[in-house]
């Protein structure tokens, strides 16, 4: 099994046609992006990719006030986004608000989407999202078999407010659904520690490759042969910022990089 790592374009301020050799240079297999809604742009986008020889991850959300919204939104945005020939599609999933039946309704519908378009969908693990805490998610992975997972456990780490050891059960059933991961690393107050390198975060940094370990053995053992990967760290809000000025606390670039490299390394050093 080899480990596939993506550059996500949340936070890049720079011109793409600047950006994307840089991104190349570092070593990223692919980009992990929304399509945005401008021609202009997702030409843009498919060109770079091609030049690059990127493959790519794409994003959507699905949205709306009801339930049937968003199921329509969900069937939209895999029909606009597999021309574009995603390795596989991040979808974040209805809403937290939702009842169980409203939660299931959703996924009995848009699994059988899923099914008739035959493209790999991973359902993140995220805030706001139906499955924002690991109970949710656990009772949608035991009634829906086929349901896979973007794994983002930085968002369970700031709703719990705690890291997630005591709930090491439910790790391991979604590793065993996981095919795409975001490796960010989140603390008890916030989806994300300002840099994953400064000794002050070594509990939650450790913790969080603890249950990506997990998702690894996991995969291979189901005989996964590429690991996808995004060191998903995003711009101010999430990166903390000064007060009064609004200057961020560290380089998002530097991050991302640094995540992607050590992630890199350890992956090799056990699979």
């Amino acid at each position: 099994m080899k480990l596939s790592i993506y550059r996500h374009l949340w936070g890049i301020e720079e011109p793409w046609e600047a950006v994307f050799p840089k991104i190349k240079e570092h070593g990223y297999c692919g980009i992990e992006t929304h399509l945005g809604p401008e021609r202009d742009q997702r030409k843009l986008l498919r060109d770079l990719m091609i030049q690059h020889n990127f493959k790519f991850i794409a994003m959507i959300f699905t949205e709306g006030k009801t339930v049937d919204e968003h199921i329509a939104s969900f069937e939209k945005q895999i029909i606009e986004t597999i021309d574009f020939d995603p390795v596989l599609i991040n979808c974040h999933s209805g809403r937290d608000a939702w009842t169980e039946q409203e939660s299931n309704r959703y996924f009995a519908e848009v699994l059988k989407i899923e099914s008739r378009h035959g493209v790999p969908i991973a359902h993140e693990t995220h805030r706001g999202r139906i499955m924002y805490n690991p109970w949710t998610t656990h009772g949608l992975l035991n009634q829906f078999p086929e349901l896979k997972l973007c794994s983002d456990f930085s968002h369970w780490v700031c709703v719990c407010e705690r890291l997630l050891d005591d709930q090491i059960e439910i790790i391991k059933k979604c590793a065993e659904r996981t095919i795409h991961l975001h490796a960010r690393v989140g603390y008890n107050e916030g989806p994300q520690v300002p840099d994953p390198s400064a000794p002050e975060y070594k509990t939650e940094l450790e913790a969080h490759e603890h249950w990506w370990d997990i998702i690894w053995a996991a995969q291979k053992k189901q005989g996964f042969t590429e690991s996808t990967l995004t060191p998903e760290f995003g711009p101010p809000p999430y990166l903390q910022t000064l007060p009064h000025s609004q200057d961020p606390v560290a380089d998002l670039w530097d991050v991302c990089n640094w995540q992607a490299k050590r992630q890199a390394e350890r992956f090799a050093s056990r699979l």
